[in-house]
């Protein structure tokens, strides 16, 4: 047994005081996906949600939200229906194959999309639909209801303003 000696001074543990341990904790956020073509809708949504305690990331097309929702799974995915390339029901599907209990609203303006969510629902999938333009109270209280249950009620602060834009 060799002689090990430290060549730098040792504080013992019981003299390290306690706030060196303590993790500052932060409340419980869902991470809320959003995804629009149009920058501002995408980014005008994200911001409400932030003001409502949620982690809201705004994409643009389906296949950067992919790759996002690779890197943070999201426990919903907010998208429109009508994206260049990769559809919003195209995503929908792939996100909840790769993460069943993430939460998809969908939402459109184009009547084009009937056709598609038909589609998708002869298919056996179901989602929640909003029709745009998007009153930031609705889509609020489907986010809420949506989510409910899943960690218990949120619990974040308040939010500090009302969020009054309309979202087309």
């Amino acid at each position: 047994m060799s002689d090990k000696r430290t060549t730098f001074p040792t504080i013992p543990i019981n003299e390290v005081p306690a706030s060196a341990f303590s993790a500052k904790v932060e409340p419980y956020r869902p991470v809320i996906l959003v995804v629009d073509d149009e920058y501002v809708i995408a980014d005008s949504l994200a911001e409400i949600l932030k003001r409502s305690g949620y982690a809201a990331i705004s994409v643009y097309d389906g296949e950067a939200a992919l790759e996002t929702a690779l890197v943070m799974p999201p426990e919903m995915l907010i998208s429109d229906v009508v994206l260049p390339g990769m559809n919003g029901i195209e995503l929908a599907i792939t996100v909840k194959r790769i993460f069943p209990d993430c939460k998809v609203i969908l939402s459109s303006g184009q009547p084009s999309s009937a056709r598609l969510l038909a589609s998708a629902d002869r298919a056996g999938h179901r989602f929640l639909f909003l029709n745009k333009p998007v009153h930031p109270q609705e889509l609020l209280g489907r986010v809420s209801e949506s989510l409910m249950g899943r960690r218990g009620p949120l619990s974040a602060p308040p939010p500090t303003e009302q969020a009054h834009l309309a979202v087309d």
